[in-house]
């Protein structure tokens, strides 16, 4: 401990929850920082112009922090922990919340630091951002089960992972019945197909006999992922039935329009975050809104909720226009927001009561249908803890419990596994598929390109406006090219955005 004094200024560190000043702009939030660790005169304005540059924050320095969007305020984060260039630069999850193109954008100025000798430590629940890494530290319950390189840890999984390829009726049935398999240990939607991680190398694998397939559907040996051992060294993935939508009524006319987006406009003064905007979803569908950080989506998520009145055009939920009817149209619904709707000054046990309250139920049924929750999300441990302290994982639970309480035939949810581990992110897609086989219908934002391929049909937005449409296969197809013959979602993302950008903006 003789070196205590030294050893902070030999660290730069990115905290997983901003360290920015909110009020504060771009310039304003640097100079802060810069007063802080005694970076000074000429040294001071050369670090500013550079790290600028290499942020890209050069024409929002007047910005303030909170109108920044996600990505940008990483970059700001990073900008700020990177003023007396460190040896060692320890990053607490910096992409969480950060579309596929900032992500790339962050991982790029990541690795050309690396070339000018710095030592990056970095924490991620995106493994494709692990796998990536020099050498990756599994953690589980503060013990470490691997230590080494990704591509040493993915070898364990080798010729155990399959697509189940042909599927022409129900994708989540058929991963459903693969799942309940006691071969298969992981089960994922992967657009047309299902990928399926197998405990042992048999032949065959599974049978596929049993999963509910009148079609040629058959097996089909795949590369392995970092993401199949992850979830292999941690002994699988849920298997079991969705809890949650086995305690929901079953829902009539599956199949019928029930969310409808007709040229949804949101001005702020001068400023346009939701341009025209429209589309329709079923029941029994999950629609999934992508876009870049600041796109628009949260924004057309609140005039779809009725939280904000739409500049122009209109949303309906159940044939009810939530501006005109918006006590009724919201008891159709249940939202889940990207920033918790929680009250974190209120114990776990008060905001199930508060929110049981809000959507009317009383006596009997609020007492069941609170005690069902508790059960269905395992809440008694943490009863009597605030909200706020609570794990992020146990978080994303109560925030989704409280928004599905109701029994909503429409939910909404924005962002809902942000941050959350693969396991965690698994188990809320087991209840999202659940619900909608009851017939609901679900639409949702995300920057987990691997669950969006869980959506019946995407829409991408940027630059506030809807630029495509279709299911993921048909964004993957759009995108084919000789030098990308087999594009990821994440590919299509990246590309249709620069796309678009090529054709408006030369």
């Amino acid at each position: 401990m003789h070196d205590a004094s030294v050893i902070p200024t030999l660290i730069g560190y990115m905290p997983q929850r901003f360290g920015l000043y909110e009020d504060l702009t771009v310039l304003q939030n640097l100079t802060l920082y810069a007063d802080l660790q005694g970076v000074l005169g000429k040294e001071r304005q050369e670090m500013f112009n550079k790290l600028l540059s290499f942020t890209q924050l050069k024409p929002f320095v007047d910005r303030k922090a909170r109108a920044l969007s996600g990505g940008m305020k990483q970059k700001l984060g990073l900008a700020c922990a990177l003023l007396r260039k460190p040896p060692l630069l320890l990053l607490d999850e910096p992409s969480v919340g950060v579309d596929p193109l900032s992500r790339r954008e962050l991982w790029t100025m990541v690795q050309d630091l690396i070339t000018e000798g710095i030592t990056v430590l970095w924490s991620t629940s995106y493994l494709e951002e692990a796998d990536r890494c020099t050498n990756v530290i599994l953690l589980n319950e503060g013990s470490v089960l691997y230590y080494g390189t990704s591509q040493k840890m993915t070898e364990r999984v080798q010729g155990r992972v399959y697509k189940i390829s042909g599927i022409q009726g129900n994708r989540r049935e058929v991963v459903s019945k693969a799942l309940n398999q006691p071969n298969v240990i992981d089960g994922v939607i992967q657009g047309k197909d299902v990928r399926i991680v197998v405990k042992e190398k048999k032949d065959p694998p599974i049978d596929l006999k049993n999963l509910g397939e009148e079609f040629d559907i058959h097996l089909e040996a795949v590369p392995p992922r970092f993401e199949d051992a992850f979830i292999d060294m941690l002994g699988g993935g849920p298997k079991e039935e969705s809890a949650l939508a086995n305690s929901m009524p079953k829902l009539a006319n599956k199949g019928k329009t029930t969310v409808v987006a007709h040229d949804l406009t949101k001005k702020f003064g001068s400023f346009t975050a939701a341009s025209q905007i429209t589309f329709s979803v079923r029941s029994g569908e999950i629609f999934g809104l992508l876009g870049p950080n600041g796109a628009g989506k949260s924004t057309t998520f609140k005039m779809m909720c009725g939280l904000l009145r739409p500049t122009s055009g209109n949303a309906l939920v159940n044939g009810l226009d939530l501006q005109i009817a918006p006590s009724e149209g919201r008891s159709h619904l249940g939202y889940m927001s990207q920033k918790f709707s929680l009250y974190g000054n209120l114990s776990v046990k008060e905001n199930l009561d508060f929110f049981s309250g809000i959507y009317n139920l009383a006596g009997a049924v609020k007492r069941d249908t609170v005690n069902e929750i508790i059960n269905i999300f395992g809440f008694n441990p943490f009863l009597n803890a605030s909200a706020e302290n609570l794990p992020l994982g146990f978080k994303q639970r109560l925030s989704l419990s409280c928004a599905v309480m109701h029994h909503p035939q429409v939910l909404f949810l924005d962002e809902p596994t942000s941050g959350v581990d693969p396991i965690t992110r698994r188990e809320f897609w087991n209840h999202i598929n659940g619900l909608v086989e009851k017939g609901a219908t679900i639409v949702v934002t995300t920057h987990f390109m691997d669950e969006a391929e869980y959506c019946d049909r995407i829409g991408l937005i940027y630059q506030s406006k809807l630029i495509k449409i279709g299911t993921p296969d048909d964004l993957k197809d759009s995108v084919k090219s000789a030098k990308m013959p087999s594009p990821t979602l994440e590919d299509a993302f990246i590309q249709l955005i620069e796309q678009y950008e090529m054709d408006n903006h030369g």
